[in-house]
């Protein structure tokens, strides 16, 4: 992983949620007990950075009031990414998340990052439409319902194969997938406390969502349980050379494969809604007369979104751009699938695909 984000880190945060006021962030002022320079050259040390992060709490105003110097900290300190937040009415009152205003706003914070050499992922902010074409360092946006709120919110399992069609048009965005543990204690009796979804769809939406940025978004301990499953974040590209969408019905299910940038590796996603299906397609994308080691990560025959989301299977074998694939999906289930160029100690270790 190549940088950790960490939110809450700087001095507000009791104070910050539904008070609507004006100021509440300087955007660098630490919290005593987060060591900004101790813990950035400890990243460093294990070869990754910090991510920042910058929530405005609706107050734009006060946002752009500190801007540059919330982005010389960042440089001075070995930042080059933030994401932002803007929860909350926006100050000044009279102006919207998506009225021309704002719109004016997030040209200016993307423009103003790249002065800085910094990468931005807005979240709560308008749905990109292309921005990221002018200005590359608008590395990902939120913009709509993202993973919690298929838990706090309620958004259906058909939620995430509607968003290629529709959200995902304009841009990138961050739908911060990977949740190994979906049903959340802390949120009671509520209906909807649970993320609506199976472990292998959890890893299918890495190649189905497309961000430059991808979040690996659940506890490490969470992850420490399933490492096998873990692999394939850890695998998977977040830039790409080529895009086949394979089958798909908005509102249904969707299957893409995607070539990772500068190599010859491909990886599969595939997803459905609230009903069980069964996926069925050729691996005819792949480079003829090579063969690739196919591992894939499925759902398990007894898995179910609701009453058993963390069971899965994974296989292994070796492949060819004529093998043909089935893969049964339970209801919000789906798959993942790497397909890594085979080496000679591959083809003499690794079994056929059957």
């Amino acid at each position: 992983l190549d940088q950790v984000l960490v939110e809450g880190w700087n001095e507000g945060w009791e104070d910050w949620f539904g008070k609507s006021k004006d100021y509440v962030f300087d955007f660098v002022t630490p919290y005593p007990d987060f060591d900004v320079k101790m813990l950035n050259e400890y990243a460093r040390s294990k070869g990754v950075k910090l991510m920042m992060h910058h929530e405005t709490s609706g107050s734009v105003r006060n946002y752009e009031r500190h801007m540059d110097k919330a982005y010389q900290f960042m440089a001075d300190n070995g930042y080059n990414a933030v994401k932002s937040g803007y929860v909350g009415d926006m100050i000044p009152r009279g102006e919207h998340h998506y009225g021309q205003w704002l719109n004016n706003h997030y040209l200016y914070a993307v423009k103003k990052a790249a002065d800085y050499k910094i990468c931005v992922n807005a979240h709560e902010a308008v749905r990109p439409t292309g921005l990221s074409r002018t200005y590359p360092n608008l590395i990902g946006n939120e913009s709509a319902r993202g993973t919690e709120y298929e838990a706090f919110g309620g958004s259906k399992p058909f939620h995430t194969t509607l968003l290629p069609f529709n959200r995902l048009i304009g841009g990138p965005m961050d739908y911060t997938p990977g949740i190994f543990d979906t049903k959340l204690d802390f949120m009671g009796d509520l209906p909807h406390g649970q993320v609506q979804t199976t472990l292998a769809k959890q890893l299918a939406l890495y190649v189905t969502l497309y961000s430059p940025l991808q979040m690996a978004a659940d506890l490490v301990e969470n992850y420490e349980k399933h490492m096998d499953a873990f692999q394939f974040i850890k695998d998977v590209a977040v830039d790409w050379d080529d895009s086949k969408y394979i089958e798909a019905e908005p509102g249904d299910y969707i299957t893409v494969a995607r070539k990772a940038k500068g190599t010859g590796n491909w990886f599969v996603g595939g997803i459905t809604d609230e009903n069980a299906r069964t996926a069925n397609f050729t691996l005819d994308f792949l480079e003829p007369g090579k063969q690739y080691v196919a591992t894939l990560y499925a759902d398990g025959k007894d898995a179910d979104y609701k009453e058993n989301p963390t069971s899965y299977q994974i296989r292994k074998g070796i492949v060819t751009g004529k093998t043909k694939m089935s893969v049964k999906e339970a209801r919000s289930g789906g798959f993942a699938l790497s397909l890594i160029e085979a080496t000679p100690a591959d083809k003499k270790t690794v079994k056929k695909w059957r």
